[in-house]
Parts: structure tokens; sequence; C-alpha cells
């Protein structure tokens, strides 16, 4: 990977204590990115940010180092918890975050709670008994420990918003207000607001309850990432899966996440993945929490190399090495567009985002363009391209399994079928 992602300034440069910079060494990290450059020796300073920067810039690092920082100046004769919140819009960003802070924090002492829906009520719970320094999690749960008393607001002293645009998209912005309310005033906290878009109304959200924040944008004028190398196809209908099994037999993709809309979309296309010889597994919104965080270990550790997804995966996974993204169905918001292929190309390292311009999704294309504010390569569908599909009915019934037990599959090295235009759909 090269470190053309980071900059001259070094973190040792900053006000941070060295028990932090301890932890970052250990971690690795040595120079700043664009980000954390221009964000933390303001908010090292007890000034509030809202800053925009693409995904994969060090934005969690950023609220971070910062809100470690906060706490250790704090000079409180008696110190109260929770002292820090940091609010994520799904499950995973907030399991990730958490995981990030233990991490960096490996040398602070700071006792941190993970707050998310979905699973473990009792065990989040108790989590909060006897006092925490920073609560981590998504604000429904984190609103229902609130009013039953595991905890008060009353001595926040940093605030975190992280991905505030999907906060109003999934509509918890009553909850992320009602939170903010019952906090200290704005000008006694430390606030920050991240985002990979600011638009108008998380703006507004953003001077209405922090302390006069500074705005910070990175890299605004490109939306997307030069090092995302972008392309499309045309496929009709029932090109799709014979093209994408064609490009995957073709290129051989390291780690790859393949975004669709649907549930029902994600578990067919699993299926035709799977009787065609590949190890892959279908995240979606209704996939049960214990499963999921399963399901992604396996994809992190390569047992797994290809997740099928709906977009409840597009923001807050930050796995490395993901070589390719491919938008098996194009987003119907372009935004989302952003999101899925910034799964790909992080912390420096070059990715590939393939889209199907199908029948049914085609008309989200000239807005995607008009979005990134540039034009998509359309690579023709060559006959090599269309693989021979095996359809999953037809495949032995020893061949037959579902997620978790995958590994008993034939590994994708396996299959190399014939490259053959399809005679029917799949």
């Amino acid at each position: 990977m090269e470190n053309t992602h980071l900059t001259q300034i070094r973190f040792s440069n900053l006000e941070l204590s060295e028990s932090i910079l301890s932890g970052l060494k250990i971690a690795g990290f040595n120079y700043c990115t664009p980000i954390q450059r221009r964000a933390l020796p303001i908010t090292l300073r007890g000034k509030d940010i809202a800053g925009q920067a693409q995904t994969g810039t060090g934005k969690t690092a950023t609220f971070l180092l910062a809100t470690f920082q906060h706490l250790i100046n704090d000079t409180s004769e008696t110190i109260k918890n929770p002292r820090a919140i940091i609010l994520a819009p799904t499950r995973e960003l907030a399991i990730q975050i958490h995981k990030d802070a233990l991490q960096l924090g490996k040398q602070l002492g700071l006792k941190m709670a993970l707050i998310y829906g979905g699973t473990d009520y009792e065990k989040q719970l108790n989590s909060l008994k006897g006092g925490v320094d920073i609560i981590i999690g998504t604000p429904g749960r984190i609103i229902d420990f609130y009013r039953q008393n595991a905890f008060t607001l009353d001595n926040v002293k940093v605030t975190v918003m992280d991905e505030a645009d999907r906060m109003f998209d999934l509509g918890f912005i009553k909850d992320i207000r009602f939170l903010l309310r019952r906090m200290p005033a704005p000008d006694q906290r430390l606030n920050m607001l991240f985002s990979a878009t600011l638009s108008y109304k998380v703006t507004e959200l953003a001077y209405e309850h922090m302390n006069n924040p500074v705005l910070i944008r990175i890299e605004s004028e490109q939306v997307t990432s030069a090092a995302i190398q972008q392309s499309a196809f045309c496929p009709s209908n029932a090109q799709k899966i014979p093209l994408l099994l064609g490009i995957l037999n073709q290129y051989k993709p390291q780690r790859s996440i393949i975004f669709v809309n649907t549930k029902r979309c994600a578990e067919r296309l699993d299926d035709y993945l799977n009787a065609n010889g590949y190890k892959t597994a279908a995240l979606s919104g209704d996939v049960a929490q214990d499963k999921r965080q399963r399901l992604l270990a396996d994809f992190q550790e390569n047992r797994i190399t290809l997740l099928i997804a709906t977009d409840v995966a597009a923001r807050g996974l930050h796995i490395a090495d993901v070589s390719h993204v491919f938008n098996y169905d194009l987003p119907q918001d372009v935004e989302d567009y952003v999101h899925r292929i910034g799964r790909t190309a992080r912390f420096g390292a070059n990715g590939v985002a393939i889209s199907f311009i199908c029948e049914e999704y085609a008309y989200s294309m000239p807005d995607i363009e008009q979005y990134i504010d540039q034009k998509i390569e359309i690579k023709s569908i060559t006959a090599d391209l269309l693989a021979e599909v095996i359809h999953p009915e037809k495949r032995p019934e020893t061949a037959k399994s579902s997620y978790p037990d995958k590994r008993s599959r034939p590994k994708s090295s396996s299959f190399r079928p014939k490259p053959k235009a399809p005679s029917s759909a799949p």
C-alpha cells in the first residue's frame, strides 16, 4: 500500500499526550491523513468542527484521538461518567468505532461501552453498571438505556456524530436531538460531526447543536476517490449473472463486495454463486446480529472472499484490502453509489468499482454521473465475459448448503467454466 494518502505531519508534532502517542505507535500510525491534519489542531484546542471527507480517510481516528485527549485533559474535581457519547447510524459502524477505540486507547485505561440494538440487551445494560467513560452506539438503544436511568447525560464533555447524513436518511434525527438537548450546553462540551457528505440539513444540525463549529471539507471538489477505477457494463437482465461470473473468473478479485438493492436479489445471487463454486455470504437488514458479526468476521479473515450486501453494508464497514466493488444493481440514491464504491481504495490503496447498467436500474446512471461530476467508462460485453451458468436447482444435492456451513463448499479456485454466451435467462 502506498502512503500517498498521508501528509508530512506526524502525530508526534500535535498536542497529544504520550499515552495516546504510544497507542498510535503500537497501531503503526505515524503520519496524519489530510482530515486529521486539518481537524486535530482545532479539536485538540477545544474547538468544535463539522468535517467532510471521503470514506477511508481517517475520520474515525480523528474524533477518537480528540475525544481521548479531551478526557485526559478533564480537570474536574470529581470525574462523573459517562463523559463522552459517540453516535453512529448503524450497529456495524458502532462496532467498528469501538474496535478502533480499543486499539488506539490501549494505554489510557478508559472504560468504553458498546451499545446497539438487535442483540445482547442484558449484557450491554450490565456494561454500563459501575460507570463508563465513553459510550459508543446507535441512538435508539442509547435512549432506551437512558430512559431506564442506566446512566446520565449531565456530565458529557464530548459529543461525536458520525455519518450524520446517514442519521437523517435512517430517520434518527429526532433521537439525536433528544440526546443532545439532555446534555450540557454546546459551549460546555467538545462537539464533532463527521460525514462523507455535508448536506444543508446536516450543516443546519451542526450550527443548532454545536458551538460555532469550524467547517472542514477535504477534497470536496472530487466526490469519489481518484484511486478507484470506475467502469460499467450494459447487460440485459438475462446477462447479469453470466457477466458477473465471467468477470469473477477473469479478474479473480482478492476480496469483493457485490451490492444489490433487495434482500430477494441477494439471496438469489448467493444461490447462483454458490452453485457455481464460489464461497459467498449474503448480508441484508434482517440478518440476526450474531450471524451478521460472524459473517463479517469470516469476510475480514478471508474465509469468505465474496460478500453480497444490500445498502445496510454500504457505510461503516472498514474492511482492509477490498479490491473490487460490484454494483450488480445500480443504487437508486446517488450518495449510496459514493458510499458503496468507498468500500474499496481505502487508506491509500487502489480499487476497482464495476457497475451493471441493467434494464431495471439504468435510469440511475445519469444522476450518478452528474453527482460525481464525471463520466463512467462503458465497456463492451464480449463473449469471453459471459460464463456458462450452473443453475442452483441443477447442482448435486451434496453441493447444497447455507451459511454458516459454507466452509465445506469447494473453493472458488476450483471452478473454471468455459466462456460461453447463455442460451436462456438464468
